[in-house]
């Protein structure tokens, strides 16, 4: 397959114009994908802490912050890695995303401003700061699941394509709170967790909606998606992806369902079956637009920048990476489990 398609573009298989566009973009799917699962339970605990009891909040903040600062670095790498090694797709996607990415933008800021400054800020002004990391959190969610829904609509104008982005916007609101409410149910006890699992049921069927809407609506909008999956050779692959969504979704719907009605010792699970759907999701979207950029307009190869300085890219992330990932790895291992209150120092008398 690597050989057809270094011969369709009148390449060979170890020529660096061809190899290194897609190994520094399977580089930067690895960072997309941390980036969404990383970050995405974070997004999703803001989201779900906007209809939080004041009480409970400041604990669900307190449970992020050994990963905040880590959770974002993905994002800002892989927009730089992005810029620096695909910058003539910028021109092409820039100016028909701007409102997405600008709230995406926005929403950041929003967030990481707010979580530092509610620490500093006097007790009586502490809830506004803990309400702007929600709103910032909510911002991103959305202007993520909008900014998907013009990508799979080939940036098409008119009211019934903006009404799917803003359905595809709410939808990535209610997926990610779906992932934090999971996180919050195997981190904490008591009433936070009671209270996670109903965020959690009220939100898996907008979940199903968009995971199937942005699905559905990426085949039948682009002749080239629809050939790649409906030509009747990949119907296996059909058949696992749909297959593996349903199951998980009904799994996660039974488990949410027994800590309810009979016991919260399955805590772990919907998290981890969260984790298989965005998984799921991000493949099958990675698959429909390979090898574009812009679907039908702009491939990697076109829009990859010059050898000299795609060698320069992909040294620097070789280096860089993994040092990242392993240190990731060290705390991250810590954000599994339930959290376990630290222990009062001993004082010598």
């Amino acid at each position: 397959m690597i050989d057809s398609l270094a011969a369709l573009l009148g390449l060979g298989a170890q020529d660096p114009a061809f190899w290194m566009p897609l190994a520094l973009m399977l580089i930067f799917f690895a960072l997309v994908v941390a980036g969404v699962l990383l970050d995405g339970f974070d997004i999703g605990v803001g989201c779900v802490s906007l209809v939080a009891p004041a009480p409970l909040r400041p604990r669900m903040l307190s449970l992020l912050s050994p990963w905040r600062d880590a959770n974002e670095f993905w994002i800002f790498l892989g927009v730089g890695l992005y810029a620096a090694a695909f910058p003539y797709a910028w021109s092409q996607t820039l100016g028909r995303l701007y409102l997405p990415l600008s709230l995406l933008g926005l929403g950041t800021l929003l967030r990481s401003v707010c979580f530092e400054w509610r620490l500093r800020a006097p007790a009586h002004q502490q809830g506004r700061w803990l309400f702007g990391f929600g709103a910032g959190a909510v911002l991103v969610a959305f202007a993520q699941g909008y900014l998907l829904a013009r990508v799979a609509v080939a940036y098409e104008e008119g009211s019934g394509y903006v009404g799917f982005a803003v359905l595809m916007g709410i939808c990535a609101v209610a997926i990610y709170s779906l992932l934090g409410a999971a996180w919050l149910m195997m981190r904490e006890a008591g009433e936070l967790r009671v209270r996670a699992v109903g965020w959690a049921r009220r939100t898996l069927r907008w979940s199903a909606v968009g995971a199937v809407g942005v699905s559905v609506v990426l085949d039948f909008s682009n002749a080239g998606v629809f050939l790649k999956w409906g030509d009747g050779q990949h119907w296996w692959a059909v058949g696992l992806v749909w297959g593996s969504l349903l199951l998980c979704f009904v799994l996660t719907e039974m488990t949410l369902q027994r800590m309810i009605a009979h016991s919260y010792r399955a805590s772990a699970l919907p998290y981890a079956l969260v984790l298989v759907i965005f998984g799921v999701l991000l493949g099958g979207l990675a698959y429909s637009f390979f090898p574009y950029l812009v679907l039908d307009e702009v491939t990697l190869w076109d829009a990859a920048a010059p050898v000299a300085t795609l060698r320069l890219t992909l040294s620097a992330t070789v280096v860089a990476f993994p040092v990242a990932l392993i240190f990731n790895l060290w705390v991250y291992w810590r954000m599994l489990g339930r959290s376990r209150p630290p222990s009062p120092p001993r004082f010598r008398g």
